[in-house]
């Protein structure tokens, strides 16, 4: 039994790359490209509209970055697998990205087997990562961190605080910073938990208290 054909949306701002890429893929059997984008918003557009199985997509480029436009899809609840091809392979890089909801990481030095054999497997949901992609997660992994101070928040868990403050849903927090819903509440849950509170009201006032937000954050200050 033969494997269904993968469809695929290709994603770079550079034309040449572009070709290079859905010459590649028309030239190989179970590979069907339905669309080109040149820059995250139209990568958006396109993967809204198409549903392709797997999103090839390039992460620097001009407008709406490669990390916004994973951040986007994820938000919006797109089906469609995310691999990212890029040439760029720093710590950042990969994290952001995966942060965002990318399935695969691979750069634009691979083979073209191996990268016929990454479509495949992030049409499947596996995650797949280049080398130097997965030793920059594991390092970072296994890096020793300094214990945080009690009650400290992250900087996202202050972005969410923040948006709570000012009587913002979990699903429009979830929109303004191109993240999931479920990460918002995984995100509260934490914060709950170090600041000693049960609830959304006790958070924001109990960060107040401790100097966490300002005054801005408040409704009718925006």
């Amino acid at each position: 039994m033969t494997d269904p054909t993968v469809r695929v949306l290709i994603v770079d701002d550079h034309p040449v790359v572009r070709d290079g890429l859905r010459g590649m893929l028309a030239g190989a059997d179970g590979f069907e490209v339905v669309g080109e984008a040149a820059d995250g918003a139209e990568a958006v557009a396109l993967a809204t509209a198409l549903t392709p199985d797997v999103v090839l997509m390039d992460l620097r480029m001009p407008g709406v970055d490669g990390v916004t436009a994973i951040g986007l899809l994820t938000a919006q609840g797109i089906p469609s697998r995310v691999l990212v091809l890029t040439t760029y392979d720093t710590e950042s890089d990969v994290l952001r990205a995966i942060e965002a909801g990318a399935t695969g990481y691979l750069l634009k030095d691979a083979h073209r087997d191996e990268l016929f054999r990454a479509v495949r497997a992030a049409a499947r949901g596996e995650s797949v990562l280049a080398p130097s992609a997965a030793s920059r997660l594991i390092g970072r992994v296994r890096a020793p961190r300094p214990a945080p101070e009690p009650g400290t928040l992250s900087v996202r868990e202050l972005e969410v605080l923040g948006l709570v403050a000012r009587g913002t849903t979990n699903r429009e927090a979830a929109r303004q910073l191109f993240i999931s819903e479920a990460t918002v509440k995984t995100h509260l849950v934490h914060i709950y938990e170090k600041l000693g509170v049960k609830d959304r009201a006790a958070a924001v006032a109990t960060a107040f208290e401790r100097g966490l937000l300002s005054r801005g954050n408040s409704p009718g200050e925006r």
